[in-house]
C-alpha cells in the first residue's frame, strides 16, 4: 500500500472519528474518490446520501429504527399478500364476495395483487439482467432474508409470484427514450425464466434482494412506481454495501440500500418521470444544459454536433438519467458516484462529466460524420474515468 494511500485513509478516518463529522471537509476528501479499505466508502456514501446523520451518537438508534422500519414494509407488502394467496385455497371465510380474485372493484384487494404483478415481471426482468458480466448478481447472499425463507412460513414469495404469473398483455410499458425497450412476452425467449439456475431454496441470489427492494419501493411511490432504469441506479448501491468488508453492515446490506436508494431517487426522481421533462427539474432541461454548458467550453464541437443534428436525447438522456452507470464498468461507475455524491450542488457536476466526456473526444467527433458520431457518443469509447473526472474538474475550475 503506497503511502499516499495510507495518508489518504488516515484522513478519511480522522473526518469520522470526529463526534460529528464534519461535512465540508469529507465531501472535499469523498470528492477525489473514497478508499474501499475498511469499508470507509459503504459508511460515507451513507452520510452523502443522507441516510446517516452527522452526530455519531444518533447512528446506532436511527439504524434500529430503519432496519426495523424495512422489515415491517416486508411483512405487509411481501409476506402478508402472499398469505392471504397463499391460503385462498386453504380457508374461505376471509374471502369475502367483495373480496375475491375476479370482483372488478379497482379496490379490490386482489386488482392490487394483479396490478403489482405486472410491476414486478418488468423489475424481475430487469434484474436477472443487472451487470452479466459479473457473477456477483447471480450468487447468492450471506445473509439471506430469514424473514421471507422462514420454512415455518407458508407464503407465496416474489420468487413464486414471478414463476406463476406470465402477462399476457403487452409487456409494461414506460416507453422512455433511449431507455426502454417495448417488448412483447410472448416473442421473448420462452427460457427467460429459467436463464439462471434457481437456487436451492433457504438460499436467495443477490439479485432477488435487489428485486424486493425494488418491489418495496414501487410500492411504496406509486407515483412514480417503478420505472426501467431504476434497477441500474440501486444495482451499484447494494453490491457497494453487499461487499462491505464489516460484517455488521454487510449484514444490513438490504434495508441500508433501500433507505439510500429512496433518498437518491427523491433527487432524481424527476428525470424519470415524464411529464416533468420540460420543466426546470426535468430531464430535458438538464440534457440542453449540458450543451448549453459545451457551448461555453467547445463551441466548435458545440457547432458540429448542431450542425450532425446530434440532439442531447441521442445519448445525454442515458447519461443523465442513470448516472453513467451504463457507460462504464461497475468499479469505474462507484468511482464516478464518489465524486457526485460528494458533489453540494447535487449532480451539477454531472454536467460536467458529460461535457469532459464529449471534449475528451472532440478530435474523432469532429472528424466523424453523424452515423460514426452516435456510435462514439452510444458507445463511448474512453474507459480511463480518472482522466475523464479530471478533465470535468478543469472544466469546472475554470468557470
Amino acid at each position: 500500500m503506497s503511502r499516499l494511500h495510507q495518508s489518504r485513509i488516515a484522513d478519511f478516518q480522522e473526518v469520522l472519528g470526529e463526534p460529528t463529522v464534519a461535512l465540508t471537509k469529507l465531501r472535499e476528501l469523498c470528492f477525489s474518490g473514497i478508499p474501499f479499505d475498511g469499508g470507509l466508502r459503504c459508511l460515507c456514501w451513507k452520510i452523502l446520501l443522507n441516510y446517516l446523520p452527522l452526530e455519531k451518537a444518533l447512528w446506532s438508534s436511527l439504524l434500529k429504527k430503519q432496519r426495523d422500519l424495512y422489515s415491517q414494509f416486508l411483512k405487509e407488502m411481501i409476506i402478508q399478500p402472499g398469505i392471504a394467496k397463499a391460503n385462498l385455497g386453504v380457508s374461505r371465510e376471509d374471502v369475502t364476495l367483495e373480496d375475491h380474485p375476479l370482483n372488478p372493484n379497482p379496490d379490490s384487494r386482489w386488482n392490487t395483487y394483479f396490478k403489482d404483478n405486472e410491476v414486478l415481471l418488468q423489475i424481475d426482468k430487469d434484474v436477472r439482467r443487472l451487470y452479466p458480466d459479473m457473477a456477483f448478481f447471480q450468487r447468492p447472499t450471506d445473509y439471506p432474508c430469514l424473514l421471507i425463507l422462514d420454512p415455518q412460513n407458508e407464503f407465496e414469495t416474489l420468487r413464486r409470484r414471478v414463476e406463476q404469473t406470465t402477462l399476457k398483455s403487452q409487456t409494461v410499458a414506460r416507453n422512455r427514450s433511449g431507455v426502454t425497450n417495448v417488448s412483447s412476452p410472448l416473442k421473448s425467449t420462452p427460457s427467460s425464466l429459467n436463464e439462471y439456475e434457481v437456487l436451492p431454496n433457504g438460499c436467495e441470489a443477490h439479485w432477488e434482494v435487489v428485486e424486493r427492494i425494488l418491489f418495496i419501493y414501487a410500492k411504496l411511490n406509486p407515483g412514480i412506481a417503478y420505472v426501467q432504469g431504476m434497477n441500474e441506479i440501486v444495482g451499484p448501491l447494494y453490491y457497494t454495501f453487499a461487499t462491505d468488508p464489516n460484517s455488521e453492515w454487510k449484514e444490513h446490506a438490504e434495508a441500508d440500500t433501500f433507505f439510500c436508494f429512496t433518498n437518491l431517487m427523491s433527487e432524481i426522481r424527476d428525470n424519470f418521470i415524464k411529464s416533468l421533462d420540460d420543466s426546470q427539474c426535468g430531464i430535458t432541461y438538464k440534457m440542453e444544459k449540458v450543451y448549453s454548458t459545451l457551448k461555453e467550453k467547445d463551441v466548435e464541437l458545440y457547432l458540429k454536433l448542431q450542425e450532425q443534428n446530434i440532439k442531447p436525447q441521442f445519448f445525454a438522456f442515458r447519461w443523465l438519467t442513470l448516472l453513467l452507470s451504463q457507460e462504464f464498468l461497475l468499479p469505474d461507475v462507484i468511482r464516478i458516484w464518489d465524486s457526485l455524491f460528494a458533489d453540494d450542488k447535487r449532480f451539477d457536476f454531472l454536467l460536467l462529466v458529460c461535457c469532459a466526456m464529449l471534449t475528451l473526444i472532440r478530435d474523432q467527433l469532429l472528424e466523424g460524420d453523424f452515423t460514426l458520431n452516435m456510435r462514439l457518443l452510444q458507445d463511448y469509447p474512453i474507459s480511463d474515468v480518472h482522466l475523464i473526472l479530471k478533465k470535468a474538474k478543469e472544466l469546472q475550475d475554470s468557470k
